[in-house]
């Protein structure tokens, strides 16, 4: 399906594939060995700057914070849930004997297939391959003229449909931005319809509450239908802990309604390194690979046998300000670490992708965006959140930032396939035709693989300062946001059998007749 449009517009001579390259390109980026399944099979050695010997020393010490100091959770469910599983508990705190996490995580799948609305957008995940999601949970944007002001549910639409037509975002996430024209306690079943209904590719069901969870998996039930949700899983969700060492109630409900109806989530600390870990790499690791082992053996407590991701969202904290900073050489080294330690464990791991503090998408922004993917991608990360849009530590999701983090996410993909050989011995004839003093540029190998043997960027420009002036000298946030601008003019909706998009409609109205009005999260109705 993917080559046909080629070998038609070569037929139609040079417009023909001029046009082809100024038409939009939608189908997510394919592993070469998996027929039509769309996934980054990762071909690079992963980053492993830890010996055996090291692993096996921080996962001691991880293991010695479990027993010996313990982890709290504040949530009676939980409590009572650990102790049938005989956990050691003494108030909130929880002691957990190393053999008995290690026998829990033991059954956590290593991998599965995320089975997404289009059968053709379904995606294999874990071990080798690897999944780009865009960021989520910013309170501001910056617009489609740079604007930097409150969300809205149409401007979540506008992102959703911007994942969508971006082939290298596997996944829509969910609440791209905080639709602030939404009560909060009505927001997550507008943020899920909006997932649903945009874009037919993987997405994540919001966790603000186990009663708000709920909701999500019932829609999902309503697309999906509870028999393949057994089968497999639809959705992704996040919960968060409390570092250092804390769970709450509010993640730990929403992490029980998941795992009961077999969807993976995100078991992620939530670590501001120096801030509410120790100051220094190793033992910053050592904490936060005890509080996802905690979240990983609970979920096993829940369901034994159901997918969980091993998380964490990841930061360093200025030691000036206080403020989170992003594209830090720290990050770096502890991603490499995590995920030795997740493939220690044999689970899949998510990390953060394209992190960026600075205020407006300047070069600060992309400096720290890029020594971040460069690090995630050698790191071997399964699940690649905040993969497009995040600046300001999470506090915007800029469109101009959005696209051109999605072009660097095709063009991260493109390295992390590795080298291909299937034309090696193509290539090495046209050096015996070319010969001494020849070029390369009208050979039929050069005609044929032009196209993919080397990445071809839309956003950025390699043009002349001349022709670049000639053009009108546009800057890349120009550029981007006009890229945006055609994509969401050539955007077609997926569209939703008008059944099941009943159905959906009916219990949003419901469940908001039901729901108070509330800014606040809905816990109980």
């Amino acid at each position: 399906m993917g080559d046909l449009p080629v070998r038609q517009a070569r037929a139609g001579g040079r417009g023909a594939r001029r046009a082809l390259r100024a038409a939009p390109d939608l189908a997510m980026l394919p592993a070469s060995d998996l027929a039509m399944l769309p996934a980054l099979k990762r071909g690079l050695p992963d980053c492993a700057p830890m010996s055996p010997e090291e692993v096996e020393r921080l996962d001691a010490a991880s293991m010695a914070i479990l027993e010996e100091v313990g982890v709290v959770f504040r949530d009676p469910i939980a409590l009572a849930d650990w102790k049938r599983a005989g956990a050691d508990v003494r108030g909130e705190r929880v002691h957990l004997d190393r053999g008995l996490v290690r026998a829990l995580i033991a059954t956590i799948p290593s991998g599965w297939t995320y089975r997404a609305r289009n059968p053709e957008r379904s995606l294999p995940f874990g071990g080798r391959h690897s999944i780009f999601v865009p960021m989520t949970g910013a309170p501001f944007l910056r617009d489609l003229e740079d604007v930097r002001r409150w969300p809205t549910l149409a401007d979540l639409n506008m992102f959703h449909k911007l994942a969508h037509m971006s082939p290298a975002l596997h996944s829509t996430a969910h609440h791209i931005v905080e639709p602030m024209d939404r009560k909060v306690s009505h927001r997550h079943l507008h943020i899920t319809y909006s997932s649903m209904k945009y874009s037919d590719k993987t997405f994540m069901g919001m966790t603000t509450s186990g009663r708000n969870a709920e909701d999500v998996l019932q829609m999902c039930e309503i697309l999906f239908g509870r028999d393949a949700m057994e089968e497999t899983p639809v959705t992704t969700g996040n919960c968060n802990g409390n570092s250092p060492l804390v769970w709450d109630e509010t993640m730990l409900s929403a992490m029980r309604a998941f795992c009961r109806r077999n969807q993976p989530v995100l078991c992620s600390p939530f670590v501001l390194g120096g801030a509410n870990t120790p100051a220094s790499v190793a033992p910053a690791v050592a904490q936060l690979n005890a509080e996802a082992l905690s979240a990983l053996a609970y979920t096993q407590v829940i369901r034994r046998g159901c997918p969980a991701i091993y998380g964490h969202y990841l930061s360093t904290v200025s030691m000036k300000s206080g403020a989170p900073m992003a594209g830090t050489p720290e990050i770096s080294l502890m991603n490499f670490m995590i995920g030795q330690m997740a493939r220690f464990y044999d689970v899949p791991w998510r990390t953060s992708n394209l992190l960026g503090g600075a205020k407006t998408f300047d070069a600060q922004a992309g400096y720290e965006s890029a020594m971040t993917m460069n690090a995630v991608l050698h790191a071997g990360a399964n699940y690649i959140w905040h993969s497009a849009g995040w600046n300001e530590a999470g506090m915007h999701c800029s469109v101009a930032k959005f696209v051109v983090d999605a072009e660097m996410c095709a063009m991260g993909y493109r390295m992390a396939e590795g080298i291909r050989w299937d034309d090696f011995e193509a290539g090495l004839a046209a050096v015996r035709d070319v010969g001494p003093g020849g070029h390369y540029l009208g050979h039929p190998h050069t005609l044929e693989n032009f196209e993919r043997a080397f990445f071809l960027p839309k956003l950025f420009d390699n043009s002349s300062i001349e022709q670049w002036q000639a053009e009108g000298a546009v800057e890349i946030t120009e550029r981007a946001l006009a890229h945006a601008r055609k994509l969401l003019a050539d955007y077609e909706e997926p569209k939703l059998d008008p059944g099941i998009d009943e159905a959906l409609r009916d219990y949003i109205a419901r469940r908001e007749a039901e729901i108070p009005a509330e800014d606040a999260l809905n816990t109980e109705y």
